[in-house]
């Protein structure tokens, strides 16, 4: 019997799984540099022999580059530089590792694209200088040095000056050789002429109006001469530099909005480090209102709105052409706030028909105003059925009139404010609450009083006792065959033998022989019609 049915289903699915793992392996293991190891996220080079001479490269068409994370070297004393390109391609890259090596020289521009390194390990390598240019763009949690035959020149005085400024217990003990090939602590290198430098700008504060234009002014020194470079990071304004030596200006023209709050530094650098002295651009503009829509419900009613402007503008509301009173049941919500720029909403709460209208949003502050207005429809007039008259006109219930002059901030008295609407609706609520109240309990009350009268009866109709019955036999088949109580009734020679006690009164009654089907043998001598002759 063949052994191919048990390899169907999930156990096939596994098999397959396997053999395409294994091709994965073995393909990455052919585009992997000999001597080094490598998988989907790391590459580590430790084999000295044969060992690689250059900076290990993946393959065209292997692992993808970008996802390789950590690469680990170590014991490979061919290896002495690292190019410009060695490196750029590994972008994700946040851990370098390359010890006990040949590594003399590391280019300036190397390490540009990484900008996720955090961890550099350079320890027990050959290099003699290293410059603070390689590492200036990154923000390295740990740089380790130690190990390295560093010569005492103003080359490596930042890495004292790093040292001192971390201030970290962990120290690295460095070293470097002195003019008499002597190893002299990195913590006592003193080298004349080699100091910090240092910047300053003209303009501290610096607040402008929108469309105009402003120069800035500069000034380092240093010694080694620092380079002097201007930082406007993303300036939107057109601007250009001139620099010489220890001057430099920068002029920005047509000053833009969108740059009011940004920051702008004059950096001066050299072979020791780097300061800078930084100014932000103040703006003024005239308010723009750039986003307004219609209502949106959520806990409350929403008029989201978006306004720009520095100095902070003023918002005002308008109703169908007033001004419109704010209070607690009507106000504006300012949400979020960057900079010059307010993101916030009108909120009402629990608004009617009575609400719905224009509502004109204005902005201003000293420089300029702006306005925008929005139709807002919260629900339809109770009684109308808008499905089958669409075009019905609101404004025929209208009874206020609204104020056209923006100035105007009283109330006109046929006008309705937004307080008295929602106390309006408030009451209209409380109305209805009070009439199913009421309605209620006089439904109860009828209810229970069905309920006494039906027992009433049965108590005087129902119960046998001694009465005055209707006539002087026992005639059960009469329907007029009543009784009651002989305590409450009255006198039994009111009204005659032959009458009916209804409740408290004594009514006669005359009997007909043909209603109650009686025979002319059973009729009595007293019943007789009068002048009718008497049977024998």
């Amino acid at each position: 019997m063949s052994p191919w049915p048990r390899w169907h289903g999930p156990a096939m699915a596994r098999l397959w799984g396997l053999c395409w793992l294994a091709v994965g392996f073995w393909r990455a293991s052919l585009a992997c540099p000999m001597s080094c190891k490598c998988s989907a996220s790391r590459i580590w080079c430790t084999e000295p022999s044969p060992g690689i001479v250059a900076f290990p490269r993946l393959e065209p068409n292997s692992v993808d580059p970008e996802n390789i994370t950590e690469i680990f070297i170590a014991n490979q004393k061919r290896l002495e530089i690292i190019n410009e390109d060695d490196v750029e391609a590994y972008v994700g890259l946040k851990n370098l590792t390359i010890v006990d090596s040949g590594l003399k020289f590391v280019a300036y521009k190397a390490f540009l694209k990484n900008s996720n390194l955090q961890h550099v390990n350079l320890t027990r390598n050959k290099l003699t200088s290293l410059s603070r240019k390689h590492f200036r763009h990154l923000d390295l949690s740990e740089l380790v040095l130690v190990g390295n035959p560093f010569t005492c020149s103003c080359d490596i005085m930042w890495i004292k000056t790093l040292q001192e400024t971390k201030g970290s217990p962990d120290t690295q003990d460095l070293y470097c050789l002195n003019e008499s090939s002597k190893n002299m602590p990195l913590a006592n290198l003193q080298i004349p002429n080699c100091g910090l430098p240092s910047a300053r700008l003209a303009a501290p504060n610096l607040t402008v109006e929108e469309g105009n234009s402003v120069t800035l002014s500069c000034s380092v020194a240093g010694d080694p001469l620092p380079m002097l470079y201007w930082d406007v990071g993303n300036l939107v304004s057109k601007h250009m530099n001139e620099t010489s030596h220890t001057q430099g200006s920068l002029r920005i023209t047509n000053i833009s909005s969108d740059d009011s709050g940004k920051q702008i530094s004059c950096v001066a650098e050299n072979l020791v480090g780097e300061d800078q002295d930084s100014v932000n651009l103040t703006v003024h503009f005239a308010p723009s209102i750039t986003f307004l829509e219609s209502p949106t419900s959520d806990h409350h009613w929403c008029i989201p709105f978006t306004v720009r402007g520095n100095p902070k503008p003023t918002l005002q509301w308008f109703y169908n052409g007033a001004i419109l009173n704010e209070s607690k049941y009507i106000c504006t919500k300012i949400h979020v706030t960057n900079h010059t720029e307010y993101h916030g909403c009108l909120q009402l709460d629990n608004p009617t028909h009575m609400n719905n209208g224009d509502y004109t949003l204005m902005a201003k502050n000293e420089y300029g105003k702006d306005e925008r207005q929005i139709s807002a429809h919260f629900m339809g007039r109770p009684g109308i059925d808008y499905e089958t008259n669409p075009n019905y006109p609101e404004d025929l219930y209208e009874d206020w009139t609204v104020a056209t002059d923006i100035g105007d901030t009283t109330n006109k008295s046929n006008e309705i404010p937004s307080t008295d609407v929602a106390d309006q609706n408030n009451r209209e609520r409380l109305s209805v609450y009070a009439v199913v109240v009421i309605a209620s309990v006089v439904g109860f009350c009828l209810l229970v009083m069905l309920l006494l009268l039906k027992l009433a009866r049965h108590s005087k109709f129902g119960m046998k006792g001694p009465a005055s019955v209707i006539s002087n036999d026992d005639d059960s088949a009469s329907p007029l065959h009543h009784i009651s109580n002989g305590s409450n009734t009255p006198s039994s020679s009111e009204g005659g033998p032959d009458a009916v006690i209804i409740g408290m009164t004594k009514i006669p009654v005359i009997e007909n022989p043909q209603y109650f089907g009686i025979t002319n043998s059973q009729l009595k001598p007293d019943t007789w019609p009068r002048g009718s002759p008497k049977t024998a």
